[in-house]
């Protein structure tokens, strides 16, 4: 693909005079340290002194607001420090999802809970000492990920089986990996928009997009999935352009996007700080923002942490994180659904299965029976899947995207998780990889109007199967949506 050079309007804008742009982690991790040494033994946190009995309660000292000083943000009186007195306080993290879903998932059912053994000298809401509490949490951490590791031993030990008999059906054919050299004309679709790159200017990375639609007009910000780039959204390009900047994304690691090297650079905090500093370099201030699949699971992340840049949501495919990471600890088929989650957690094996039989696997998520495009539904051509393979074939393409899973069992956030922007969630019934069920869960983590369309006969791939419903919808949820707020 043709490579044209930065322009100064798709430069990183300037950060403010005199004020610091705080990461997502400097803004949202403030419980989450002290939190996370007491429940590894390193630290305890601070306690209340006990009041003698007789004695009168003293005024609370300044900031504290009588609690325990864990985090400034959870005192009004710090609050109103350099953020504005009445201002609400920042959605906070809570500690690793690993410990935080061993919690979850060894949770007593509701009328079960809060029962404790109650002795002679016991008294009723006593707490367990903090030590106790330190094991049992430890004790619940470790039996998470024994589950973690254990499944994805099983899913390893499953794709090696599979591997083991391609290579006595066809070995000449098990490692044939052609990489493509020249891009699909379809890439280079001038219909589609115009490919443009935007640097950042704190991260220092490259972004790839592709643009349509006049500048000027309000942004509408499109996040694609996995295994997918910015050509998943071919149909929506053409469609919003007459009244939308549309932009579709390349995420980081994905494409024509600057890929960095370490997992560690695809934490979901930087992968949320992505689309914040890019919507800011476009010269934006908010959006329309749509994602599908883990493209969706950035969405939902961006609108609970950042509400005032994202005017409507609309999701294709996933469900609110909170949602997700409960139900799949509950639903065995939900699990085995995810277990390329798992699987993905190790090194460098997921890619190489992906390259065996010149990228099989990844030509078989679209067009198969079970994962692919329905008999209903607009088939990929050729040309489509050519488009796949030229990006994802290219050496170390797929370790990118790829890393985008290896970092999700630690830094999930799930406190602050609601969602106050009107929300439309569409959803494919024949979705392979997420059950429907999750979608109605999702209702109650939005505050506003929320809307929910489930399409029959559509698969995971909701925005290339049925494109003509899919723009059909966006468009009665927007329009819907601008005569509400002229009521």
């Amino acid at each position: 693909m043709a490579a044209l050079p930065e322009r100064a309007g798709d430069t990183a804008a300037p950060s403010r005079p005199g004020t610091a742009s705080p990461s997502f982690a400097a803004k949202y991790l403030g419980r989450t340290a002290l939190l996370g040494q007491a429940l590894r033994g390193q630290a305890r946190p601070p306690q209340p002194r006990r009041r003698p009995r007789g004695t009168a309660r003293g005024p609370a000292s300044p900031g504290t607001c009588g609690r325990p000083a864990l985090c400034p943000a959870l005192c009004p009186a710090a609050q109103g420090e350099g953020r504005g007195a009445g201002a609400p306080p920042p959605p906070l993290l809570v500690p690793p999802l690993g410990r935080l879903l061993a919690a979850a998932a060894l949770r007593a059912p509701p009328g079960r809970r809060g029962r404790r053994r109650r002795g002679p000298m016991a008294r009723p809401g006593a707490a367990c000492p903090p030590p106790a509490r330190r094991v049992m949490v430890a004790a619940r951490a470790l039996l998470f990920w024994a589950l973690v590791y254990s499944y994805c031993g099983v899913c390893a030990c499953i794709a090696g089986l599979r591997l083991l008999w391609s290579i006595g059906r066809r070995p000449g054919e098990t490692f044939r990996w052609v990489v493509r050299e020249n891009p699909p004309a379809c890439l280079n679709d001038p219909s589609l928009g115009t490919h443009c790159y935007v640097r950042i200017k704190d991260s220092g990375l490259r972004f790839h997009y592709v643009a349509a639609g006049e500048r000027g007009k309000p942004l509408m910000l499109l996040l694609h999935g996995f295994p997918e780039f910015w050509y998943s959204w071919r149909h929506q390009l053409r469609e919003f352009k007459s009244e939308y900047r549309v932009v579709a994304l390349d995420l980081r690691g994905y494409g024509e996007t600057d890929a960095p090297p370490h997992k560690e650079n695809y934490k979901l905090d930087c992968l949320i700080a992505d689309i914040k500093d890019i919507l800011e370099s476009l010269g934006y201030n908010k959006c329309v923002l749509i994602g599908h699949d883990w493209g969706g699971m950035i969405a939902w992340l961006v609108a609970i942490c950042y509400p005032e840049m994202v005017t409507k949501l609309i999701v294709v495919n996933f469900p609110h994180p909170s949602v997700f990471t409960e139900y799949i600890l509950r639903h065995p088929s939900q699990l085995i659904k995810s277990g390329y989650y798992f699987f993905f957690q190790m090194p460098w094996f997921p890619e190489f299965m992906f390259t065996l039989n010149d990228f099989k696997v990844l030509k078989s998520l679209f067009t198969s029976q079970a994962t692919g495009i329905g008999r209903k539904g607009c088939r990929l051509t050729a040309e489509d899947i050519e488009a796949y393979l030229y990006v994802f074939s290219q050496p170390g393409a797929l370790t990118g995207p790829i890393n985008h899973y290896r970092t999700l069992f630690s830094c999930l956030p799930l406190q602050n998780h609601e969602v106050i922007m009107p929300t439309l969630l569409l959803w494919g019934e024949r979705d392979a990889f997420m059950e429907v069920e999750m979608a109605e869960i999702t209702r109650i983590y939005v505050k506003n109007h929320f809307r929910l369309t489930i399409l029959s006969e559509a698969s995971h791939w909701l925005q290339q199967d049925q494109p003509d419903i899919v723009n059909k919808l966006i468009w009665t949820f927007l329009k819907e949506e601008t005569k509400r707020k002229r009521e």
